[in-house]
């Protein structure tokens, strides 16, 4: 299993909408994956269509992670409900509902038990292949609470000056994290989002990026989709809805989903898992 947190320093990035094309590739890929939505706005929850009926949402279980029965709270994802099976083994994607409640640990001082909150909840989450965590855009503490569950750290970055910046200041952070906290975890890479083909500005900062995080910055990069927003609001996969730019993101979140899960390991195998 590996858990990948997707995070940004900087809001308004795209980040929840790279964490759910991401998952969309992993379903398309018969991968068992589940979803943290870790956000207190729960976006994440709403994009992938779930419906609690009684189950406990993260928050909830973060109050008391070692008795939190995850398998017995997660809930399927709405998206499986289109997906066609044809005697294949059903898919597997489960989300851990995102709340407001979460909020309550969204601290800069979280002590290092707090910070194995997340941890613990994901002890039992044997069924899973992928774990994807959805962060708040901040550096506070369920970002930090996530980070220390994670195996791998990917940042959500636009091709813009103050996403950039606040790039640079997140990997900064991680270094300083891994060293206290989490020596196993690795940054798996940069995705450049909501990228605008026909932008010189655009195209100077994803040069920028190359120079200052080199093979650090993931292909491929993720353009600006016109309908992305009638998807989420949808609750559909990309990997469903109808068309020509649907089907062409899709291939791209193929070919990030893969290059991800490849990125950040360990040349020695000294990862945390």
């Amino acid at each position: 299993m590996q858990v990948v947190s997707i995070s940004s320093l900087k809001g308004g990035v795209g980040k929840t909408s790279v964490t759910t094309g991401l998952a969309s590739a992993a379903l398309a890929a018969g991968i068992p994956t589940l979803v943290v939505d870790l956000d207190p706005h729960a976006d994440a929850s709403t994009a992938l269509g779930v419906q609690p009926d009684g189950q406990l949402d993260i928050g909830r279980m973060l109050k008391s992670p070692r008795r939190a029965r995850l398998g017995d709270n997660v809930v399927p994802s709405g998206w499986l409900k289109r997906t066609s099976v044809n005697g294949s083994p059903a898919p597997v994607l489960d989300v851990a509902v995102g709340s407001a409640y979460t909020g309550i640990y969204d601290r800069p001082d979280l002590g290092r038990r707090d910070l194995r909150r997340l941890s613990h909840v994901l002890a039992t989450a044997d069924n899973y292949e992928l774990v994807l965590v959805d962060c708040p855009p901040s550096l506070n503490g369920l970002t930090r609470m996530a980070w220390s569950a994670s195996d791998k750290v990917t940042l959500v970055a636009e091709p813009g000056l103050f996403s950039v910046a606040g790039t640079e200041r997140t990997m900064r952070a991680i270094q300083l994290f891994r060293q206290e906290f989490a020596p196993g975890l690795s940054p798996a890479g940069i995705v450049a989002n909501r990228v605008r083909s026909g932008s010189s500005e655009h195209a100077f900062r994803l040069a920028e990026m190359q120079s200052m995080f080199g093979k650090l910055l993931l292909t491929p990069h993720i353009p600006e989709q016109a309908n992305w927003q009638q998807i989420q609001g949808a609750a559909h996969a990309v990997h469903h809805w109808p068309g020509d730019s649907a089907k062409n993101s899709s291939a791209l979140y193929d070919s990030l989903l893969q290059n991800l899960l490849s990125a950040g390991n360990d040349p020695q195998g000294r990862g945390k898992r």
